[in-house]
């Protein structure tokens, strides 16, 4: 269990290392000069060379590619061209608002996706399957941003149920749109992923031997094979949390959601380098770090998988 769990971290190191080479790349494949960008169009050279030697942008690329790295793992990234604020500390204050976007939308898209999945293995080929199915396919193939375009329009603008921006301290109200719009795509693909299982798991000689003793069929479905059909669902739902925790980027752009995506997509549009660069190498150290949890616990879970 050790050598597994060791060679999980080894990987998670090497992943964690190319995104910081990446990341700081991003600094060369934008365009644009960041001091120039701090001081205006209008600024003199004269400024603008001070600017860059205060920065070390002057230095070779692997001398600011080490100093990047050492202040990446020492958990300074730099502050903000916009606002002069600790970009860790900004990205640290929108957390909490992408963690609760993310977690909301986790819940019911795990909720309901493995209810529909369920009804639709006990009823395979029927019109309630179909239905399923064709709503699965529906959110597996509909753009997310799109789909928040309609939400916004139809139940924010038309019929005025929801508000379209803002915030839970206004009211769990504003938490309604962007929650379901993020939950649709995790939703469907749960719910195919659930029906799939429970089909290949119902076939089993266990189960046909549990409904032969006379067993309550709910109770073969849901004690019986929904418990051994939940492997690969728990496997695909940590792996959406890991993404969706993130930062759900145009969702939250959309319904001006305050978390870590809209403070992505503002430090791009206004080439804020420093919170371009936070914002990347945040999102991926978390999605890095809830995958290797969940790879670990997995193993505990099924020791099968150590093996492989």
């Amino acid at each position: 269990m050790l050598t597994y769990v060791f060679r999980k971290l080894l990987y998670s190191v090497l992943i964690l290392f190319g995104v910081i080479t990446v990341t700081f790349s991003l600094m060369y494949v934008i365009p644009g000069d960041p001091a120039r960008l701090m001081l205006g169009q209008r600024a003199d050279i004269a400024s603008i060379e001070a600017v860059r030697k205060q920065l070390g942008l002057d230095d070779p690329i692997y001398v600011q590619y080490g100093r990047f790295i050492v202040k990446a793992v020492q958990g300074d990234l730099g502050r903000s061209y916009s606002s002069n604020r600790e970009v860790l500390k900004t990205i640290i204050e929108t957390f909490p608002a992408t963690a609760l976007l993310a977690v909301s939308a986790l819940i019911i898209s795990s909720i309901v996706g493995i209810l529909i999945g369920v009804i639709s293995s006990v009823r395979p080929y029927t019109w309630a399957d179909n239905i399923s199915m064709l709503f699965a396919l529906f959110g597996i193939s509909f753009p997310p941003f799109a789909f928040g375009l309609i939400m916004a329009l139809v139940f924010g603008a038309v019929l005025k149920w929801f508000p379209i921006s803002g915030y839970v301290n206004n009211g769990l109200v504003y938490l309604v749109l962007p929650m379901l719009t993020l939950a649709l795509r995790p939703l469907a693909i749960i719910a195919r992923l659930t029906r799939s299982s429970m089909l290949d798991v119902l076939g089993q000689d266990f189960v046909r031997t549990a409904r032969a003793k006379g067993v309550n069929e709910w109770k073969v479905i849901i004690k019986h094979a929904l418990r051994n059909a939940l492997n690969p669902v728990v496997t695909t739902v940590s792996a959406w949390l890991a993404a969706l925790l993130g930062g759900a980027f145009f969702i939250e752009y959309i319904f001006n959601w305050p978390g870590i995506g809209l403070l992505a997509i503002n430090s791009i549009l206004s080439l804020d380098f420093p919170m371009i660069q936070g914002t990347v190498l945040f999102t991926a150290v978390i999605f890095i770090i809830v995958n290797m949890i969940v790879d670990i616990i997995y193993a505990f879970l099924d020791p099968k998988i150590k093996l492989s």
